[in-house]
């Protein structure tokens, strides 16, 4: 299982951990918007738990977070995770010799910024195996994902999200500005489009901030890759230096007031193209969007940030 330090999933083994930095567990899951989302965490500090054996757990937890309709989306502040206590640990004179574990395994849900335990609920399990490392991935298999229990601790916690953004929405969406107006637009944009579809006011109202901050990206976008294309052509003016220029300006938004500049400078191009090789050269824009496809490229926008690898602290103190 690769592991990559970033906001995300996980599972905290380590008992007394205050913050910790994150190592993630990546979920298969994707294009996440507009769901409720849970990370699964595990940190590097794990005592006496064997690699495959975590592993296992880790992807026990994704099964958990894939089951009960969660987005798996990577950055996320709330958390499911896990203290192993061992009960019983036996070896059984077979051939080959065996070792059998009974495990305690307290699962959490909760706020991993703020430190916020939603919900626990603990799960008895057995496993036995040829070392202690299949012992515990057999007693992580046995893990019941249809216990009612578990059932009841994953509703649990799920509500306790949705009320989180119900109760937060207005300091959600003002940290969205203050973002958006310290030119991290990405970042405020990937926070507005979090907010799950569940909380129907605040999605909407978070929803109705996209497209302003997005506007503010591309003006920003296109002004950058303007004068990555000015330079590209200045640098070589012939045909390759003309399609080098054209890989960077069509990646620009026709959103953007300076398209018009775009514009002007392409006709250069060709031009010039014209002038010295004798021949065209065409360079199809981009179509202007409509409101859903303003929507989509914003989201297009929280996506690429979320898989941006990064370091997060998260805060389980008191937790077990």
């Amino acid at each position: 299982m690769k592991k990559i330090m970033i906001t995300c999933m996980s599972l905290f083994l380590l008992i007394g951990a205050y913050a910790q930095k994150t190592t993630i567990v990546r979920s298969a899951n994707g294009g996440n918007s507009g769901r409720v989302t849970l990370a699964a965490y595990i940190p590097d500090q794990v005592d006496d738990l064997p690699e495959a054996a975590r592993n296992m757990l880790g992807n026990k937890l994704n099964q958990i977070i894939s089951q009960n309709g969660f987005g798996g989306d990577e950055g996320q502040r709330f958390i499911i995770t896990a203290n192993v206590v061992v009960l019983t640990k036996d070896m059984l004179s077979n051939a080959p010799p065996m070792t059998a574990l009974t495990l305690d395994v307290n699962l959490y849900i909760g706020d991993g910024y703020e430190g916020t335990k939603f919900a626990s609920t603990s799960m008895p399990v057995k496993g036995v195996g040829e070392n202690v490392a299949k012992a515990y991935i057999n007693a992580f298999k046995n893990i019941n994902l249809n216990d009612p229990k578990l059932q009841a601790f994953v509703e649990k916690g799920k509500a306790k999200i949705i009320s989180y953004y119900n109760t937060h929405c207005d300091v959600i969406i003002k940290q969205a500005q203050t973002l958006a107006n310290t030119g991290r637009m990405d970042e405020a944009i990937y926070n507005l489009t979090s907010v799950p579809q569940a909380c129907t006011n605040c999605y909407t109202r978070s929803m109705a901030q996209v497209a302003p901050i997005y506007k503010k990206q591309v003006e920003k976008d296109c002004a950058t890759k303007l004068n990555q294309a000015k330079s590209l052509w200045a640098a070589n003016q012939d045909i390759n230096g003309a399609n080098a220029a054209s890989e960077v300006l069509s990646q620009i938004d026709p959103q953007a007031g300076c398209y018009k500049d775009v514009k002007v400078f392409v006709a250069q191009i060709a031009k010039r193209v014209k002038e010295i090789d004798n021949r065209e050269w065409s360079f199809k824009l981009q179509e202007q969007k409509n409101d859903m496809g303003i929507i989509k490229a914003a989201r297009d926008v929280a996506v690429a940030y979320a898989a941006q690898p990064r370091t997060t602290v998260y805060n389980v103190h008191g937790w077990w």
